[in-house]
């Protein structure tokens, strides 16, 4: 394998990754799942940031970042709150507690998603399949990138 084709990889698992979602009774929704998802793993790594900090550490355009956080706090994600040194800015942080609809994400499982993305309804194959997934994830925490970029 070369960068390219971890690259592939990374961008086939990230679609697989959207496809599973649980996207019931959300309507139409401003902003990209991809983006939400962007933005969520930057605030669990960086609690307490400016929307501008996010647009910083992401390359997220603001109108983008914006959206995902106003998404995030209607889905009880996330508060925010004024920051006490500049009354403009707001601070970003995970909510204290997850609300019914987080849960329901970080509930659903892959299987169909990945069942559907192998072209194989084997529920061994997708086993197997999710059990690597599930071992790489242990070695590649989202802690990963951060060590990327010292």
């Amino acid at each position: 394998m070369n960068g390219v084709d971890l690259f592939l990889l990374g961008r086939t698992l990230m679609k697989i990754g959207e496809e599973a979602l649980p996207t019931e009774g959300l309507g139409d929704q401003p902003g990209s799942t991809r983006s939400v998802l962007i933005v969520v793993s930057d605030i669990r790594a960086h609690p307490a940031s400016a929307i501008s900090e996010i647009v910083t550490r992401t390359g997220l355009p603001q109108s983008a970042v914006s959206a995902a956080v106003a998404r995030l706090r209607e889905a009880g994600a996330v508060v925010t709150e004024p920051d006490a040194r500049d009354r403009r800015r707001l601070r970003v942080r995970p909510a204290p507690e997850f609300s019914s609809r987080v849960e329901q994400v970080r509930s659903t499982a892959i299987d169909a998603a990945l069942a559907k993305a192998l072209g194989s309804d084997d529920p061994h194959r997708v086993a197997e399949i999710t059990a690597l997934l599930e071992e790489l994830a242990r070695h590649l925490s989202p802690q990963a990138l951060s060590r990327l970029r010292d």
